[in-house]
């Protein structure tokens, strides 16, 4: 497998959640650059990603999960910037839980890469 930083790519994500979300609940969303999402290091890193743990299910779901964490991210600032800051925090909640399990399933495929003995 090419091999993923998993250590760093749960730090960048955590990182950028908090910034989230603290942009959110100071009210200053408009000043953060909320559209980091969309240049995702994890993404490319998936993409490239090979071997035997990128063949598991678990890796397959944390591609699923990663495309619905974003979505959930492009939806929430689609609605900020169309006035509808309301209906975006409403939103945060699943946005929280979609991370955790994101986080979760990075430190799961962590193991599998360890455990794989892959080095890329």
């Amino acid at each position: 497998m090419n091999r993923i930083n998993f250590d760093e790519e749960i730090r960048l994500h955590n990182l950028w959640r908090r910034q989230f979300m603290n942009a959110f609940a100071a009210g200053s969303y408009a000043d953060m650059p909320l559209s980091g999402h969309r240049s995702c290091t994890l993404a490319a890193a998936l993409k490239a990603a090979d071997g035997p743990c990128a063949r598991q299910p678990l890796f397959r779901l944390l591609a699923v999960e990663h495309d619905r964490f974003h979505a959930l991210c492009a939806e929430i600032l689609d609605l900020s910037e169309n006035g509808m800051a309301g209906d975006a925090d409403m939103m945060l909640p699943e946005l929280a839980d979609a991370s955790h399990r994101l986080v979760g399933l990075l430190d799961e495929m962590r193991t599998c890469q360890r455990d794989c003995g892959e080095t890329g």
